[in-house]
């Protein structure tokens, strides 16, 4: 009996000294930082570049839907240009993270970084000091043509002062870090220099996957680490209700163009433009529906092509919207 008590002990005594060594580990090494290349991005005062960065941070890009205070998010979705100063939150099991100010206020937001700094923390999500940025911004492979406008869109805003204090991550965010599990990521293959705009799919794929990420939200996620775990473009991601929602949760709908399973596959083009001119019918639905409503037909043409191009999937997602009553049974 003693012998076993000794033994278990000594089992107890070595798991406490483990947990503590690998605290102690996580808080030491997650202070990071990161390198990645500058691209050679140089902000244009071109009023047709402007413009195009504009049209991209308040549509497809949707920049203006988490770049703006919490209290000015029904105003973005009633088609209000609000100014891009920050403080949109998310709270996740990593961390709380916060959308920082990108007006070019000096002292706020992003008035001291160079236009290659910008253009790198869009691409790589790497930060003007190292540091790793949350991949919210899904803009690996945006063109340089496209991301040229989106900076001198940027650069353009008037200054707004507003402090947005920085991102936090819980013990599991930093553990995460500190093991490489969530780490900046690198592009896929060379970004293009610019793409053509039309109704093509291949113009569907570009906008699908690199701008307006639909990708991103209408692929089952590990809401851990943030890696993509279900087939592309099926849907399954579920968004946990809160009371921005209305305590109402939602599960992305599977986007493939599956016979039975597929949202869209029995809609026309012009069904699906018309769904996007509609704009939001459920309050606190993650789709970015204010700013997806500005999208211009021939965007929205071809992203629907490029949606029909894609393999079946066979995923029923039973339903989308989940009420209040029901969340607390998932």
């Amino acid at each position: 009996m003693k012998k076993s008590l000794k033994v278990l002990k000594w089992i107890g005594l070595s798991l406490f000294l483990l947990i503590v060594a690998f605290y102690i580990f996580v808080q030491m090494s997650w202070h990071k930082t990161f390198e990645a290349p500058y691209p050679n991005i140089v902000a244009s005062t071109d009023s047709a570049v402007i413009a195009r960065g504009k049209y991209l941070a308040y549509g497809p890009a949707h920049c203006g839907t988490c770049h703006v205070p919490m209290d000015k998010y029904s105003d973005v979705e009633k088609g209000d240009l609000i100014p891009l100063s920050g403080g949109w939150e998310l709270s996740i099991p990593p961390g709380t993270f916060r959308a920082p100010n990108i007006t070019p206020d000096k002292e706020t937001g992003i008035g001291n970084l160079t236009d290659s700094e910008i253009a790198r923390t869009l691409r790589y999500m790497v930060g003007s000091d190292h540091r790793f940025i949350a991949p919210f911004m899904s803009f690996r492979n945006l063109s340089d043509e496209d991301l040229t406008a989106i900076v001198s869109f940027l650069k353009s805003q008037v200054p707004v002062k507003h402090k947005v204090e920085r991102s936090e991550l819980t013990f599991l965010g930093k553990a995460l870090v500190a093991f490489n599990l969530i780490k900046p990521e690198d592009t896929k293959g060379n970004p293009p220099k610019s793409i053509i705009r039309d109704t093509s799919i291949s113009y569907g794929k570009y906008l699908a996957n690199s701008v307006a990420d639909c990708v991103g939200c209408h692929t089952n996620r590990d809401m851990k680490t943030g890696e993509l775990i279900g087939k592309p473009f099926a849907g399954g991601m579920y968004y946990e209700a809160d009371t921005f929602s209305g305590g109402v949760a939602f599960i992305s709908p599977n986007l493939t163009p599956h016979p039975t399973t597929g949202v869209i596959s029995d809609w026309g083009e012009n069904a699906f433009v018309a769904r996007f001119r509609a704009g939001r019918v459920h309050k606190g639905s993650p789709m970015p529906w204010g700013a997806f409503s500005r999208m211009d037909d021939l965007d929205l043409k071809a992203i629907y092509r490029y949606l029909n191009s894609l393999e079946p999937v066979e995923n029923k997602i039973e339903k989308t919207v989940i009420p209040a009553v029901a969340t607390a049974s998932h």
